[in-house]
């Protein structure tokens, strides 16, 4: 019992090591906008927000869309690809809200925020020139993340630590089933 507990305190001391000091850090920047195209200028109406409710997936996928990505990428001077900028970004819409959540992971948390208010910026732009929409609004602008956002540094130790008992719980059981 005691070898065991002690593989898995050594497990999840290589795992604290590991998430602490060798793995870099991700920090993520989010911004939102908000979409709703008016058919009377005036008011309101109920089919107004029903068309915008149905729209957003396709607003989702214009901000994704390789024209904006590349936009950014030469506004702020990144050194990558839309592939790799396109896996760093998050567009997500909350269950039932018009408003288009924009998420971006980065090693820095200032170039996270610099990302993601450009690409909110440029895909506005983009959203109304495509979709014909007189405004997008925003609803918050991305935030300066204070702490990463990867890796957990819990859960890589609990995990190691994990790892730890079961890997040495299972050589005990095989050299007592060997002896």
């Amino acid at each position: 019992l005691w070898l065991i507990l002690l593989c898995g305190i050594a497990c999840g001391i290589i795992g604290f090591i590991v998430s602490s000091f060798i793995i870099t850090p991700k920090y993520d920047s989010t911004t939102k906008i908000y979409i709703l195209n008016r058919q009377n200028n005036d008011n309101l109406t109920l089919s107004d927000t029903q068309l915008a409710s149905q729209l957003t997936k396709d607003y989702t996928e214009l901000v994704k869309s390789r024209y904006v990505l590349e936009t950014v990428i030469k506004q702020c001077g990144l050194n990558e690809s839309y592939g790799t900028l396109l896996d760093r970004v998050t567009v997500a819409n909350t269950t039932d809200t018009r408003i288009i959540s924009i998420t971006v992971r980065d090693e820095s948390p200032q170039a996270a925020q610099t990302i993601a208010n450009a690409i909110r910026t440029v895909s506005a732009n983009h959203i109304k020139s495509v979709m014909d929409i007189e405004a997008v609004n925003v609803v918050d602008e991305a935030n300066l993340p204070l702490s990463p956002a990867a890796p957990s540094i819990t859960k890589y130790t609990a995990l190691a630590a994990a790892i730890g008992i079961v890997l040495s719980a299972i050589i005990i059981v095989i050299c007592y089933l060997l002896d």
